[in-house]
This record gives C-alpha cells, sequence and structure tokens, in this order.
C-alpha cells in the first residue's frame, strides 16, 4: 500500500508530517475527532497505515494511519491493535481495518 517504510512508530508519525500529514486525529467510538470537528466514517479515507509490533510485549502493538478527509485535510492516526486496540463501533473497525488485508 506505501512506497514508504519506516522503522519505529515516531519515525512513521515524523515522516507522514514531514509529507503533509500535519494534522493529529483521535479515534472515537464512531467518528474522528480532529481540532473539535468531527470526522463520520463517509468523511474520510485511509490512504496509508504502518503497523508496529512489540518486540516482547503484545501491549506495544500500534498502527499509524495516514488520514485524508474529503475536503483536503491531512493527518495522523495512531492506534492500537491486539490486545491494545481502542473501543469503537463495527464500522469503524471495518473502516480502519479494511486496509490491513491488502
Amino acid at each position: 500500500m506505501s512506497q514508504f517504510t519506516y522503522d519505529t512508530l515516531s519515525g512513521a508519525t515524523n515522516g507522514l508530517k514531514e509529507r503533509g500529514y500535519t494534522l493529529d486525529f483521535n479515534l472515537s467510538e464512531n467518528c474522528l475527532i480532529c481540532n473539535n470537528n468531527k470526522f463520520e466514517i463517509e468523511d474520510f479515507e485511509i490512504v496509508e497505515f504502518h503497523r508496529f509490533e512489540g518486540a516482547t510485549d503484545p501491549a506495544d502493538e500500534a498502527i499509524v494511519y495516514a488520514v485524508e478527509g474529503v475536503n483536503g485535510e491531512k493527518g495522523v492516526l495512531v492506534s492500537g491493535y491486539g490486545i491494545s486496540a481502542e473501543g469503537m463501533s463495527a464500522q469503524m473497525a471495518k473502516k480502519l481495518h479494511e486496509n490491513l488485508r491488502n
């Protein structure tokens, strides 16, 4: 999916920010939140992701998503997966995880 590879979580977030993904998105149950704005499931696309697995601790597993809003907003969402995954609706989980199979 991405031509870019990163060795660390911080490397991925910094690399994406250098490429224009400057907003910080936060996961809510049914939407993404950024600067008090809600992005419903249909309002954004995941254009890239980077998965990081903890070497010894499964709680260190995380995914960095490059997110683009329908109005051109570009930002980063960092989320846990596996046992550290945050609560979210089934629709949000499908939206975020459909790209992981590619």
